[in-house]
């Protein structure tokens, strides 16, 4: 039988600019930033931000894009000002803008229009609808670390509003504040709970399965059925160790239908093939099955936590690219 070829949809694609990195790297907070990225890098990829990595813009994605055979990617711009003091953002929206222009129904458009609460929800909000109507944004992300409250900060209320009217998901980093000098009681995954409960028709997918409380999450997308669970970043991780996987991804399924799982990136881009393949080819062992009652991913699982459900929450349309 000829292998099935899945239309491929993957989110947090990060670009930034080189030439703000290299205008910002002699502040104090670059070195701290840095050393915890390595540690998530160890996990997650197996190497540190001081090995050797391909360049984080769409130039350089697009090849392994074509070596993966993944079809589209929503692109989503690095803001960690605190890095900075304040000063710049790692790349802007018009940054991304400007990087997936070349490459038309192959990247779109993932905003980020924070820090929310500490840049003030009028400047937030117009960015937002702006990008969303007139740059045709897909995607909107919301990083609460680098802001001054958590997800469910009531100050954030006129902005989940605003992304409910429009249509537009809303990306949710959730788990682990993984960077210094970020706070981890900004993005607990209970936090999402408030908002759903509030706001039950925006559509919210939360970032790294929520790490390390991912059972958590797998039991609100039980709850929500507008949560959506990302294994953006630590599908790498699955990958290197493969029986994680199985067991969050199985114990997932046991939960919600394959409908409310989808893939994200947030790795260095020569990983893709690597982590494509590894849903591609997913084989719940017979051990698991039999012992912990996880079922066997079909290939209708696959298509849609590969790029269906993506391609129906953004609106795009779901045929091959490459």
């Amino acid at each position: 039988m000829a292998e099935q070829d899945y239309f491929v949809a993957l989110t947090e694609f990060h670009f930034m600019n080189p030439q703000t990195m290299s205008e910002i790297d002699y502040f104090p907070q670059m070195h701290r930033f840095g050393e915890s990225v390595s540690g998530v890098l160890k996990a997650w990829a197996g190497r540190s931000l001081d090995d050797e990595w391909p360049s984080p813009t769409a130039e350089a994605l697009i090849q392994y894009m074509d070596e993966a055979g993944c079809d589209v990617a929503f692109c989503l711009r690095e803001p960690m000002m605190d890095i900075s003091g304040g000063t710049v953002s790692m790349s802007t929206n018009g940054f991304m803008m400007q990087q997936i222009a070349p490459y038309p129904e192959r990247m779109y458009l993932e905003a980020n229009c924070g820090p929310i609460i500490k840049r003030g929800l009028d400047n937030a909000i117009w960015e937002m609808e702006y990008l969303v109507k007139e740059r045709d944004a897909k995607l909107c992300k919301i990083y609460q670390p680098e802001d001054d409250g958590p997800i469910n900060d009531r100050r954030l209320w006129p902005y989940y509003e605003k992304a409910q009217e429009l249509g537009v998901p809303l990306t949710i980093h959730t788990g682990a504040a993984y960077v210094n000098p970020q706070p981890g009681s900004h993005c607990e995954v209970r936090q999402l709970d408030d908002v759903l409960l509030d706001f039950p028709d925006l559509n919210i997918i939360a970032y790294h399965a929520g790490w390390p409380n991912t059972e958590e999450l797998i039991g609100l997308c039980g709850k929500h059925k507008n949560l959506y669970m990302s294994i953006s970043g630590i599908i790498g991780w699955y990958e290197r160790a493969p029986y994680r996987g199985y067991h969050a991804i199985g114990t997932a399924l046991q939960w919600m239908p394959s409908e409310q799982i989808v893939l994200g990136f947030d790795l260095p881009f020569d990983d893709l093939p690597r982590v494509v393949d590894y849903i591609r080819n997913f084989d719940m062992p017979e051990e698991l099955q039999k012992n912990w009652g996880y079922q066997q991913l079909s290939n209708a699982d696959k298509a849609n936590i590969l790029g269906l459900n993506l391609a129906r929450l953004t609106g795009i349309e779901p045929t091959k690219r490459v």
